[in-house]
């Protein structure tokens, strides 16, 4: 291979891993917007388990969602064990939030809780 053939097999590597970024950047961006709206409802699930006197947890409906995910990342492709590790960590923010609601401590950030709620 000539050097200017390898610059354009260069560029051409360059360029399609910028398009690759770029999407890696707007899907990123996406779920970062969906686990915004998700916190939000999660609040409000908060809000209501505070009025009522309800626990922040609630163990049967983690596991039942954990479940649920764990199936839908395996039809998705997605590694089960990975998605039970990232909605572990969803679910351990989103009881933190509801405890903090139900001391009268709004959550901090804006939008910021998610939850299996």
């Amino acid at each position: 291979m000539s050097s200017s053939e390898i610059e354009q097999a260069e560029a051409s590597v360059r360029a399609e891993l910028g398009a690759l970024r770029d999407s890696i950047d707007n899907i990123d961006a996406a779920v970062v917007h969906m686990l915004a709206e998700r916190f939000k409802c999660t609040q409000r699930v908060g809000r209501l388990k505070a009025d009522h006197n309800l626990p922040p947890a609630d163990p049967a409906r983690e596991s039942r969602q954990i479940e649920r995910l764990r199936g839908l990342a395996k039809d998705a492709k997605l590694d089960p064990a990975f998605a039970e590790k990232l909605l572990n960590f969803i679910i351990a923010e989103v009881i933190r939030h509801h405890e903090q609601i139900a001391d009268g401590v709004p959550p901090g950030g804006s939008g910021s809780a998610a939850g299996a709620d």
